[in-house]
């Protein structure tokens, strides 16, 4: 497959992505939730997406490859002079079959450990919640050398609220209520979050998606971090303070098909 040098997600970042588990069965989890975000996500940025196309397509790739993970990337193309965007953009949809990582099932027995980022997230509300191309802060993040006890960073913004892990979502448990990071300035809103959020709701808790600092950690009675791909997982540590698995894990896990 050849790729225009003029290609806007190429040359700016100028596009969207979605990452996919696909079932057992041939299916693509939370399907639905999915596109409505690729189709939000398009309208923000200002073109429309062809999505009884881009359904046909990864529906007809996830029947081919049960059990494994798509990844579904639009461009808007190539075109335009400079940074202004062509009128009428010709899109480039390139979708993608990979192996679920491995480490992603013993994570969900075992749990895992965070330690703090130096690199922060800068604050963007037109971004913001989006999974756009741009993922630059998210490689200068990855580029930090981890501790040897943690497998992943905890993320605050240039601010210092406490936003997500490198690639995945947190939500903080506290007596009857769940916390979880707004994403009105920084980072991403993540399909597997709303489904846990709608898990916790359905389990009689509260949930809060506020600005939340650093004082979360100490305040904390577990925390959990969430993706498409990986599930929920329980974090166990972030930086010195240490988590318990939370009660109702394995439940949601089980409910919403998400053991690996």
């Amino acid at each position: 497959m050849a790729i225009s040098p003029m290609d806007r997600g190429l040359a700016y970042g100028d596009g969207l992505f979605a990452t996919m588990r696909v079932l057992p069965r041939g299916e693509i989890a939370f399907l639905d939730t999915h596109l409505s975000r690729l189709q939000q996500g398009a309208a923000r940025l200002g073109f429309a997406l062809p999505m009884d196309d881009i359904r046909k397509r990864v529906t007809r790739a996830a029947s081919s490859h049960p059990g494994r993970g798509l990844k579904l990337l639009v461009s808007r193309g190539a075109g335009g002079r400079g940074y202004l965007a062509p009128s009428d953009p010709q899109l480039l949809l390139v979708l993608s079959v990979f192996d679920l990582p491995a480490h992603y099932r013993d994570w969900q027995r075992q749990g895992i450990c965070l330690f703090s980022s130096e690199m922060t997230l800068a604050k963007q509300p037109k971004l913001a919640g989006m999974k756009h191309l741009n993922r630059l802060e998210q490689v200068l993040i990855r580029a930090q050398t981890l501790p040897d006890w943690a497998q992943d960073f905890l993320v605050a913004d240039t601010d210092g609220a406490v936003i997500e892990a490198s690639m995945a979502n947190l939500i903080f448990i506290t007596g009857g209520a769940a916390f979880t990071p707004y994403h009105a300035f920084a980072g991403v809103s993540g399909v597997m979050r709303e489904q846990i959020i709608q898990a916790l709701l359905e389990r009689g808790y509260r949930v809060v998606a506020d600005r939340l600092g650093p004082d979360i950690l100490a305040k904390a009675e577990a925390v959990l971090m969430c993706n498409s791909l990986l599930g929920l997982v329980d974090v166990l540590r972030i930086d010195d303070f240490h988590y318990p698995f939370f009660a109702d894990s394995q439940s949601i896990r089980n409910a919403l098909e998400l053991n690996l």
